[in-house]
């Protein structure tokens, strides 16, 4: 959050796309002048009402709807973070970012798209390979192509925190957690990951670690317009 607010100033207008509830753009507001979210879950929007209220924090405003969409939209920074793994039309919504900054753009992301974190399980359920969804490297070849030459950012690589799971059964629970696995397949996918435990976790400090993620990092792809 400190290296993304290196990059705006008080006076700006942050433009967020496919900002959700707000997790990132919400600390950014109160950096700036204003914060526009734009998202087209009526959910994620709603949960940024209520977190920017329960906060204090006034100087945002949203717009519900599909970013190649909507009507046009002038900040002086455009972000989007983790979004660019689902967008089909690539070219378009990068022109769109780029038409809409006064001064920068900055796509945030991460070396492996976010869904890809489950591809061990998923192939040991289901007995094949995930669909690899676009990342870095793929979004920066259509950024070359389209004639831009930016900066990338590799970021700190995060702490791991947070309490592991304390049971066996809380570690497939979590590992079950996502969009990886259909409602119908939970109960045979929870067996797989029983029957096959020992290879996706080991047991330190009190709790179980899972080892199936990849070790990713997050990179900040920006330039001036």
């Amino acid at each position: 959050m400190e290296i993304l607010a290196g990059f705006i100033e008080p006076s700006d207008v942050l433009l967020d796309v496919g900002g959700g509830a707000g997790r990132i753009g919400l600390p950014l507001a109160l950096r700036c002048r204003e914060l526009i979210n734009v998202d087209p879950s009526p959910n994620m929007l709603a949960e940024f009402a209520a977190s920017a209220e329960e906060a204090d924090i006034s100087n945002v405003r949203s717009i519900e709807g599909d970013w190649l969409e909507v009507a046009a939209v002038t900040a002086d920074v455009a972000l989007s973070a983790h979004v660019t793994y689902f967008v089909r039309d690539i070219v378009a919504f990068i022109q769109k970012l780029v038409a809409s900054a006064r001064r920068r753009v900055i796509i945030y992301i991460n070396n492996f798209a976010n869904p890809n974190r489950s591809d061990r399980l998923f192939q040991l359920v289901y007995g094949e390979e995930q669909a690899t969804l676009p990342a870095n490297r793929e979004l920066m070849e259509v950024i070359w192509e389209m004639g831009i030459f930016p900066d990338v950012k590799v970021l700190p690589a995060a702490a791991s925190g947070g309490q592991k799971p304390a049971t066996r059964q809380e570690a497939i629970e979590q590992a079950l957690g996502g969009t990886w696995v259909a409602t119908g397949d939970r109960n045979n996918a929870a067996k797989v990951l029983e029957s096959n435990f020992d290879e996706l976790f080991c047991h330190e400090n009190g709790g179980y670690k899972a080892l199936w993620p990849p070790q990713g990092r997050e990179l900040l792809i920006t330039w001036e317009t």
